[in-house]
């Protein structure tokens, strides 16, 4: 079977989503080729499709997957060919069967990671690893409300959260979803309307709020995370899965507890090698102690319009993978 990846000429819909032919090139100085068993599915992507994150087309999709080092370039001494390996980060394009990426881009998998669990968990992984670490701070004793708690990246906060000894309340955006979240280890889970809910976070805590909100939704739950947080509080808007969050009066945040809010990316906490073979032997450890990556659905790598169809339509739960 031949090569191929899939890519957009023009910003619109999954339709827009379109197979091509390909051939595997040569790495280069400092490069590696890496012929990819599983690749992973993220809101990202859908941002990098339709145009709210710009990119140059035509343009590949997808920042994470993982597979085996088929060929290395100059330069390259800490992979060889036959290494299994992963990646997230990097220039749009792993929606494809195989890939040239810079060396350092790479992450070598241990034994007790399979090529499924490392797609599924790479970029949403590392970055409830930096959200939880270096970015919130968050400590035992905390509490913290997770948004779309049963998604990729929620279902991994709300499991290490707990694991640290925070305690971990859950939204999400079905009862069944918020059942989910629950079975993960959340110490209260709802699923009632966003304007419900920082009436219910207060009632948990008191009337304090919490101490961190990590919010992926955006848009349609910036209101509830600001009123459930408590004073000096932080929130933590990575994600826009309901559209962006609405410009920001700073009175706003004086009014809320002299608050803190941040947006932050990956990329600016994983910015090198050193970072992110540190975020990822986080998680991995993680990993070696319990955390679970739910996967909740599978498509074939044709099919990456059907998978964008699936995740925007809040129909998925835990990681959704692609198959070359």
């Amino acid at each position: 079977m031949s090569d191929f990846r899939m890519i957009v000429r023009r910003h619109g819909g999954p339709e827009r989503i379109e197979r091509e032919e390909i051939a595997p090139t040569e790495p280069g100085a400092g490069e590696a080729r890496i012929r990819q068993t599983a690749i992973g599915l993220n809101f990202i992507d859908t941002y990098h499709r339709t145009g709210l994150y710009p990119v140059d087309l035509p343009s590949g999709l997808g920042n994470e997957a993982a597979g085996v080092v088929e060929a290395v370039g100059d330069g390259v001494t800490d992979l060889k060919v036959g290494d299994r390996a992963a990646y997230a980060l990097g220039k749009p394009g792993s929606y494809a069967t195989v890939r040239t990426v810079p060396a350092d881009l790479l992450v070598p998998l241990p034994d007790t990671v399979d090529d499924r669990t490392a797609a599924a968990a790479m970029l949403k992984g590392m970055t409830a690893a930096y959200l939880i670490g270096p970015c919130a701070k968050i400590e035992a004793g905390q509490h913290v409300l997770v948004h779309a708690a049963a998604g990729g990246v929620g279902s991994i906060l709300v499991q290490w959260l707990g694991a640290i000894g925070a305690t971990v309340i859950a939204h999400a955006g079905s009862e069944e979803k918020a059942v989910i979240a629950k079975q993960l280890g959340a110490h209260h889970a709802f699923s009632c309307p966003m304007d419900e809910l920082a009436a219910r976070v207060r009632e948990i805590t008191d009337g304090r709020g919490v101490e961190a909100v990590l919010d992926g939704v955006g848009k349609a739950s910036w209101d509830a995370s600001i009123g459930s947080i408590a004073i000096r509080g932080i929130v933590v808007t990575y994600g826009n899965a309901s559209g962006p969050v609405p410009p920001i009066d700073p009175l706003v945040l004086s009014k809320a507890g002299s608050i803190f809010v941040t947006r932050p990316t990956l990329f600016s906490y994983a910015s090198d090698a050193a970072e992110r073979r540190d975020l990822a032997g986080r998680l991995f450890e993680r990993i070696g102690n319990g955390l679970t990556i739910p996967i909740g659905r599978i498509f074939a790598l044709a099919d990456a319009a059907d998978a964008h169809r699936a995740l925007e339509s809040r129909s998925t739960t835990g990681s959704t993978l692609l198959l070359p």
